[in-house]
């Protein structure tokens, strides 16, 4: 085997490669015998695709031509942008959100000569307009949630259960969208109507509480206005609070009303009487049956025709399993797939999700529960190269001084033809995920392989307040958002160096969105001063104050009530834990990476940190990307961004490298792309 320095391997897995296999499949759902979902396209601007899968397909077909988009905005991060029901003549009728201008559109794809998508909602000029999710068809209406705008502030917002015509009839009449059921709180999920048509539930919760930290479950009857159409009368929450989340609803073939709680310190799925609101534990484990309700309309469970119910569970996982709520008997399906999405479709006895592994990427699978068969639908996985180049991963834990354990899945470098050279250790960068109530899946991930293939380490911390291991875990991010991260990810690195697995000197931290906050945290925070090399920066929050005010959402605006303390009553911990006002205490080089569209997190953050960075002489780039959001979706940013932040690792850690454009760092007022700063 070949030595060389690490960080200066050779690898097949380039910046375009990863840029061309972004994203996963999402929003699987059954249409007759079909089965239909939404896949990305980073070569065609980012769109998402919506597909269709025929039973003796060999492939699925686009329902869509470009530049359809199917993707909503609810809420910003999403819900479930499409519905669709097969019929006798004429075959399927789509509906879907197109994310351009957010209106519903109804297609029937199997029309002669291809049908045109037609409009079925109106555009509104008032602030961000209207926005729909989680979608069902319903007779000859979408039973959706809507997001209408009042006002030009991003708080000025509205949310209702509503109809939509399928008639086409609200195309340009707001008064054609009916409310099903008056407002009552500040977000809600679609409503689900009981197998007899006679009761719908669906979830609520108001600010400040977010959906991890308490819902509530609303059940209301299904009667007739005086025009016959249907209402929904009498709501009244049946259980749920300020301090229990139920992450899920929904009815068995049998009238039975299930939902997924976290009362008992875990999400496990219980059986709800829908009079007192009693509710039975089905499955009680120390494991999570949901997760973070980050799109409206995620599903961590199905009933099936036969009783049983699919379920996705795990401690930090999310395996597929089978659950008999008469014997509590969970028995897990069989395969190498370790991670499922929070999306499942059913066909009788037989349930399709989407599912990767540590040595996969995601695929289209469907398990028949009455032979216990998985086969792979659609997506399968191909090696591109020589699978040696994969990482192994390693998932563990860490001691942190004070005695708590911190959770971390590590990617030491891997080759199958080089090696380091003798004595030296590998440079390592410590990920720290988005949200930050979620987590990092211990899947194959090509942008961590593109490091790993060329000697440089990851490690992914699920820090203090990530989902996966109980709610006394995600509770120790509470107040003390820009303490926990930025400690259990110094934690980690720590390790690593300590156990000779790393190069002390050479350990960088990058991250998005939160885990942009927690990345720039780190490098301001005197606790771990010293401890990173650099550090890679994308998206961000950097001012706590100016984001709890007016600069992001609504859907997060009061996040950092609990995250940080309410502003009015500790305006310290907001001064004293951003980035903004304490760039002087930045020492290492850094990469600052931003969407210009981003309106969960905007540049205006990002301008006034490199303002004060300017001031104090830190080497840094940053770079923006016209027409990106809150996360990138195009090939050719994808492809850059990676390549600036090789370039900031090969600069902070000394690695020599031909192959990787030079990237301009400057101690001064910072550039633009578009102003000519080279990735």
């Amino acid at each position: 085997m070949d030595r060389a320095p690490y960080g200066s391997w050779t690898s097949p897995i380039d910046a375009a490669l990863v840029a061309d296999h972004d994203g996963k499949p999402e929003y699987v759902g059954a249409v007759g015998d079909e089965l239909w979902w939404t896949e990305p396209r980073p070569a065609e601007g980012g769109r998402r695709a919506l597909v269709r899968l025929a039973p003796d397909a060999g492939a699925p077909e686009p329902v869509l031509p470009a530049p359809w988009n199917v993707r909503s905005r609810l809420i910003e991060y999403g819900g479930v942008p499409w519905a669709a029901v097969a019929r006798e003549d004429g075959g399927p009728l789509a509906v879907f959100a197109h994310f351009a201008d957010q209106r519903l559109y109804a297609v029937e794809p199997d029309a002669p000569g291809g049908q045109e998508p037609r409009p079925l909602t109106p555009l509104s000029p008032v602030g961000g307009g209207l926005r729909f999710g989680d979608l069902r068809v319903e007779g000859d209406e979408v039973w959706c949630v809507l997001e209408e705008f009042t006002g030009e502030g991003p708080g000025d917002v509205r949310r209702v259960p509503v109809a939509v015509p399928l008639d086409g009839s609200a195309a340009g009449d707001r008064s054609a969208l009916r409310e099903l059921a008056p407002e009552r709180h500040r977000f809600v999920t679609g409503p689900r109507l009981s197998p007899d048509g006679r009761r719908a539930v669906w979830l609520g919760w108001d600010h400040p509480r977010m959906p991890w930290d308490g819902t509530d479950l609303v059940l209301a009857d299904v009667t007739r206005g005086a025009d016959g159409a249907r209402l929904l009368t009498g709501a009244r929450v049946l259980a749920g609070g300020d301090t229990e989340s139920v992450a899920q609803a929904e009815w068995a073939p049998d009238g039975t009303l299930l939902a997924v709680s976290d009362r008992g310190g875990w999400w496990n799925p219980y059986r709800v009487d829908q009079d007192s609101g009693a509710m039975t534990a089905l499955c009680a484990r120390e494991e999570e049956f949901a997760d973070g309700l980050w799109r409206i309309g995620y599903r961590w469970f199905a009933p099936l025709a036969d009783g049983t119910l699919a379920v996705l569970h795990g401690k930090g996982r999310a395996r597929l399993g089978v659950l008999d709520p008469a014997s509590g008997e969970l028995a897990d399906v069989p395969g190498p797939w370790t991670e499922w999405q929070p999306s499942l479709a059913v066909q009788g006895t037989r349930v399709t999700g989407i599912a990767a592994g540590p040595d996969r990427d995601h695929e289209i699978v469907r398990l028949d529960t009455a032979t216990g068969h998985c086969v792979v639908l659609a997506h399968e996985h191909r090696d591109a190269f020589d699978p040696a180049y994969y990482p192994l991963p390693r998932a563990g834990t860490v001691t942190r001084p004070d005695g708590r354990e911190v959770h971390a899945q590590v990617y030491p470098p891997r080759h199958p033809a080089t090696t380091g050279t003798d004595g030296a250790l590998p440079p390592y960068v410590i990920w720290a995920h988005g949200g930050p109530t979620s987590r990092a899946p211990l899947v194959l991930d090509l942008e961590i392989a593109y490091f790993t293939s060329r000697g440089i380490g990851v490690a992914e911390v699920n820090y203090g307040g990530s989902t996966g291991y109980g709610r006394a875990y995600r509770a120790r991010l509470r107040g003390e958002w820009g303490v926990v991260d930025v400690e259990d990810c110094a934690a980690v690195a720590a390790a690593l160096a300590d156990e000779g697995a790393a190069d002390p000197a050479r350990i960088a931290i990058r991250g998005g969105s939160a885990g942009g906050w927690t990345t720039a945290a780190s490098l301001v925070a005197p606790s771990v001063a010293g401890r990173y090399a650099c550090g890679a920066i994308s998206y961000p929050i950097l001012d706590l104050a100016g984001w709890a005010e007016d600069e992001t959402h609504d859907f997060e605006s009061h996040y950092l009530e609990s995250l940080v303390g309410p502003l009015a009553e500790v305006p310290e911990r907001y001064r004293d834990r951003s980035p903004v006002g304490h760039a002087d205490r930045i020492t290492a080089p850094f990469l600052l990476l931003q969407g210009l569209d981003d309106v969960i997190c905007p540049p205006a953050q990002a301008e006034r940190f490199l303002a004060e960075v300017a001031e104090h002489g830190v080497p840094h780039a940053y770079l923006t990307f016209e027409g990106e959001g809150h996360g990138f979706r195009r090939a050719e940013t994808i492809r850059r961004a990676l390549e600036a932040e090789l370039a900031l690792y090969c600069a902070a850690f000394g690695i020599e490298r031909s192959d990787v454009p030079p990237l301009a760092l400057t101690a001064g007022t910072a550039g633009t792309a578009a102003e000519g700063v080279t990735a």
